[in-house]
């Protein structure tokens, strides 16, 4: 059987689609033959007959009405990219891993799609969306509406092994080399959980960085759009081009961030394994010249879970209140628990827990502004991807900073006992995603690639 794994720089196939090395043509034919080869083991894709021949139509409008001077071309030009099963693409239908019809769950096409990874499915000559330039190679699996049921994605490391959730579909296609970008959603920690167990980069831009316009919602505080890519320099190149206000690096030297790690029962809800891992790479970081320092904090953090999931199920039972009232026999367990429970939460609980998440924001910035720290860094997962495919794993690992809002990058950083990835996680200041990055690309080059999880050296990017 091929390899499932196939890691593919997003920088390197942009750059030679843009300057004409390869053509929107190759990249289609690319990302199906390895889609065709790979993704009936991964199932990463939803199913689409027809995928190749729309594609390629699409590649041939667009290099035929493209920007002939490469110089002039957009940064995803002829780019196959992957998008969630719970963002809206105009001539795709939306279903979000759900038994739902999906003419119930239609919508006009999503802000993120309209800005750059543009469906190439309009004919118009016309439209706007044409200058984009990438390609949509199709729907990634999710689970059921990006609640907590999985979908049939395997991981690619292991397939006896979930790939994590909710945007599972999207982080196993990146680490598969089905597409070399893909764009995933995260409520409380379903784009860095399953970057870290499909051992790929992802993106979590601070709350509100990218419009969720045209994507079904699970709790509307917290959701938020981001992308994976085979490394940092990858999600960096989408991100400038996906959020709102990207501002480009500053030119000049920069020196490191300084790291805070957050002691206390947060970081005691790590198992064992990821714990020792993060000691290696604390390790490391401090001998490549990065301070780090220990900050007590998150002293009440089960309060703060008992907070996010009382927004969180109160916000998705309200999302599903038509549906659910007509569908309820439709929806899976975990999803229909989740609503279930939210029924039971009251307005005035939930307000309160607006105004316990409020303060929690406040703290959390004072905490790292006092200790004069830049970034948090945590492991990204309680450990590697479980060996159970009626999970999609434990998310309290991001929970604290998807609650607060905060820009956040999983990095692949080191190998379990199994074989299978570990994470690292590394959380900014709101609003000060490009730093983020800028610190990310740092932090990879100092593990130096010995802790990414890489099948082969051959596959790095």
């Amino acid at each position: 059987m091929t390899t499932l794994l196939g890691y593919r720089s997003l920088v390197r196939e942009a750059a030679a689609l843009r300057s004409g090395a390869s053509d929107p043509v190759d990249a289609v034919h690319r990302s199906c033959n390895r889609i065709d080869a790979v993704d009936p083991y991964v199932r990463a894709f939803v199913p689409e007959d027809g995928r190749r021949a729309r594609l390629l139509e699409a590649a041939r409008e667009l290099a035929a009405g493209g920007p002939p001077d490469p110089a002039t071309r957009p940064a995803l030009y002829g780019v196959p990219v992957g998008i969630k099963d719970i963002v809206h693409v105009d001539g795709l239908p939306t279903r979000a891993g759900s038994a739902l019809p999906p003419e119930e769950l239609g919508g006009a096409q999503a802000a993120v799609v309209d800005r750059s990874p543009s469906s190439q499915l309009r004919s118009s000559r016309g439209d706007p969306n044409r200058a984009a330039g990438a390609l949509i190679a199709g729907k990634t699996v999710t689970a059921e509406f990006a609640v907590t049921a999985p979908g049939p994605t395997r991981n690619p490391h292991n397939p006896a092994h979930t790939p994590g959730g909710s945007s599972s579909g999207s982080a196993a296609a990146v680490a598969a080399g089905l597409v070399p970008l893909a764009i995933g959603t995260q409520t409380v920690g379903s784009m860095i959980r399953p970057a870290a167990y499909c051992g790929v980069v992802g993106f979590k831009p601070s709350y509100g960085r990218i419009p969720v316009g045209g994507v079904i919602p699970n709790a509307v505080s917290f959701d938020t759009l981001g992308c994976y890519a085979a490394d940092v320099a990858g999600v960096a190149l989408a991100a400038a081009v996906l959020c709102d206000g990207w501002e480009p690096d500053a030119d000049g030297p920069r020196r490191h961030p300084v790291l805070g790690v957050p002691a206390g029962p947060y970081l005691e809800r790590a198992g064992a394994e990821a714990l020792r891992a993060f000691e290696k790479q604390r390790a490391t970081l401090a001998a490549a010249g990065y301070e780090v320092r220990e900050v007590p904090v998150l002293d009440d953090f089960e309060q703060v879970v008992e907070q996010l999931f009382a927004m969180n199920r109160y916000e998705v039972a309200r999302a599903h209140a038509r549906w659910f009232e007509q569908y309820a026999d439709r929806y899976r367990e975990q999803t229909a628990a989740a609503i279930r429970r939210g029924h039971t939460i009251g307005d005035a609980d939930y307000e309160a827990a607006r105004v316990r998440r409020a303060a929690f924001r406040e703290r959390l910035a004072d905490d790292a502004a006092t200790a004069g720290i830049d970034l948090w860094i945590a492991p990204s997962a309680t450990g590697p991807a479980p060996a159970d495919l009626t999970t999609t794993g434990s998310s309290i690992m991001c929970l604290p900073w998807s609650n607060a809002g905060l820009p956040a990058v999983g990095l692949p950083a080191g190998r379990a006992a199994n074989g299978l990835p570990l994470g690292l996680q590394l959380v900014g200041a709101f609003g000060a995603d490009e730093e983020l990055l800028y610190g990310a690309a740092g932090v990879e080059r100092a593990l130096d690639g010995a802790a990414r999880a890489y099948a082969d050296p051959a596959d790095r990017p």
